[in-house]
This record gives C-alpha cells, structure tokens and sequence, in this order.
C-alpha cells in the first residue's frame, strides 16, 4: 500500500505517517525506481500499535523503547503505564482533598498552623507512595521461589504453618458465585489460584515483574498487574474481596495503615480483606519471642525478624475498629497470624 492509502486506512495523514519514519518508529520499503514508499502488513500492524499508544499519550521515545525491545512486550509496558498512571491519579486525589481541607481551615482562628499541618501531611503521603524500594530483590526470587518455601527443616522457619495459613484465608472469603477477588503479593500465585473457582475472577498485583510472568506462566487464567500496596491499580469500589498473604510485612507499620486503607478504598461495600502474615499479638509479645530466642541462642531468627517489620496486630486492629470495620484475627503460631476485615 501507498502512503495516502495508508493514511485513509489508519485515519492519520501522510504527514503523521513521514514524521514516524523520521524518528525511526516505521521503516517502509522504497521503490528504487522514484522513492515512493511500499508499506507491508507489518508496516500496517506496527502503525496501528503506534497510533494506539499515541492516543493514550504515551511519548515518541517510549513508543521506540517497545518497539525495539523484544523482551518488553506491549501487554508488559501498558501494565507498567497503568500502575504509573495510578499513582498520579492517587496523588491528584490525595491533593484536590488537601485543598478542600486548606479551604474549610482557612477562615478559621490559628488557620496558618492547621493549612501547614494538612501539607505536610500531603508530603508524607507523596513520600511514602515514592520511596518504597525492594531490597530483597524479589525479581531473582521469583525463579525458585516456589522451591524455597521451605516448611520444616530450619533452624528458623518463616513458612512454618503457610500451608495452613493459606487455607484458612480461603476458608474465611466467603464469596457469591462470579465473585472479583484480588491478591496483593501475589508472587507466584499460591494464595490466588485458589479462588479460581465458581467463575471468580482473580486479579494478581505485584510489584516484580518476574514474580508476575512466572504467575502468567502457573496460572494463565489469573489476570496480573503491577502495582503495590500504596497504589493499587484499581478503580474505587470495585472488588468483591482483598487477600494478601506474606507481603505485608515488607512495610514499616505506618505504612501497613496506610495499605489498609488504600485496600478499603478498592473494596465494595460489604467486600471482605484477609491477610495472612508475619505478626505479633503486639509489642509485649515481641519482646517475649525475641527474648526466647536470644537466651536459645537462635541469632538466625532475630536477624530475620529486624530485617522485616513483622506486624503488630494490635495496632492494625485499633486502626480497623476505628474505621468501623469489624475484625477477626488469629495467631496461628509466635510469627504467623490472620487478619481478617468485614464491612
């Protein structure tokens, strides 16, 4: 095909169609005879995918970086801009709710010191969203993950109960047929394979790029995106049910709040969360472990405690009554217990 046939079949102009091939985006063939251009069937194809994320306002330079990578497939990098485009939206949110609160102080006596604590609240928030980072390098995990959750045998054994844990997260979600379930850290889909069932959908959110392709690979049916607790890529009120197992307790316990209520925010009414994790009854009962494993001489397992922010449960619990929840728990054992939330 021409290039004016092209432009009639894509709804662009040729203009459009010569400004890609500049920028290296298309490179059609040329007629040796007089330079008019030949554009093939994968011509056409590679131009519509460009058009395509053109008017989703993805940028020249990104567009390339797909195109030329052939491990970055076009699913992979969408899934990378919608996390993105979420946590903007979050932000946006999070700002336009500042403001409204700055107007209701402003007229108020002392209003300064209020407008001053609502901003930096606002920079917190932002922070927060921003500077999580994954020193455990869950992406070189994911390829022997599975092979690792090791459930007896050590000296100190963070999986001890996973099994039973896992089912009892199931056991709990009660759910109507055609249900959409979400699963936070879903790795490599232990926990959310296991609402596949009665026509469920599950989506899978993860912030490891190969946690999520081994996922695809196990469980096709799953549907998986990347995103994170602060910035889950859903729309408000839009799930039936929230699971997590196992990941929680990657966020320092400001942070596990703030988890929570983004969880809440994406929830339906009457929608339930459960969570099997890495916790303490409380602070008390944290003294008492690691004091028993001090005086065993167990240093293995008090590193592998303060390399993480294992949860206070007590604190989780407070935060949920108080924001009207009801909420069941149980400790399944001195480092493992269930949370689990119902409107």
């Amino acid at each position: 095909m021409k290039i004016k046939e092209v432009a009639k079949f894509l709804n662009t102009t040729p203009k459009a169609l010569r400004f890609y091939e500049e920028k290296g985006l298309i490179t059609p063939k040329k007629d040796k005879s007089n330079q008019y251009r030949d554009f093939s069937e994968t011509d056409l194809y590679r131009l519509s995918t460009i058009l395509a994320l053109r008017e989703i306002g993805v940028s020249i330079r990104d567009i390339k970086t797909i195109l030329d990578n052939p491990e970055l497939s076009i699913t992979q990098y969408l899934d990378i801009q919608r996390s993105a485009l979420f946590e903007q939206w979050l932000e946006m949110r999070d700002m336009i709710e500042t403001i409204d609160q700055m107007l209701e102080k402003s007229t108020a006596p002392n209003s300064f010191e209020a407008i001053h604590q609502l901003a930096n609240h606002l920079k917190n928030m932002k922070e927060i969203r921003n500077k999580w980072h994954d020193r455990w390098n869950f992406d070189e995990q994911a390829i022997d993950y599975d092979d690792h959750i090791k459930k007896e045998g050590h000296i100190f054994n963070v999986h001890e109960g996973y099994d039973e844990a896992l089912s009892l997260v199931v056991e709990k979600v009660r759910l109507e047929p055609n249900s959409t379930i979400v699963d936070i850290g879903i790795g490599t889909g232990n926990l959310g394979s296991r609402f596949l069932t009665n026509g469920n959908k599950v989506i899978g959110i993860d912030q490891s790029e190969k946690m999520l392709e081994i996922c695809r690979e196990k469980h096709p049916e799953i549907e998986t995106r990347k995103g994170h607790f602060h910035a889950l890529p859903l729309l408000d009120q839009s799930v039936d049910a929230i699971v997590s197992s196992y990941a929680l307790h990657h966020l320092p316990d400001e942070e596990k709040l703030l988890a929570l209520a983004e969880m809440i925010r994406v929830l339906k009414p009457h929608g339930q969360i459960c969570i099997a994790d890495l916790m303490f009854a409380d602070e008390t009962h944290r003294k008492v472990v690691l004091e028993g494993f001090e005086k065993s001489g167990n240093r293995i397992a008090i590193d592998a405690i303060e390399d993480e922010y294992y949860a206070d449960k007590s604190l989780l619990v407070e935060w949920i009554k108080e924001n009207g929840y009801k909420v069941e728990t149980k400790q399944l054992n001195d480092i493992l217990g269930i949370i689990c939330i119902y409107s």
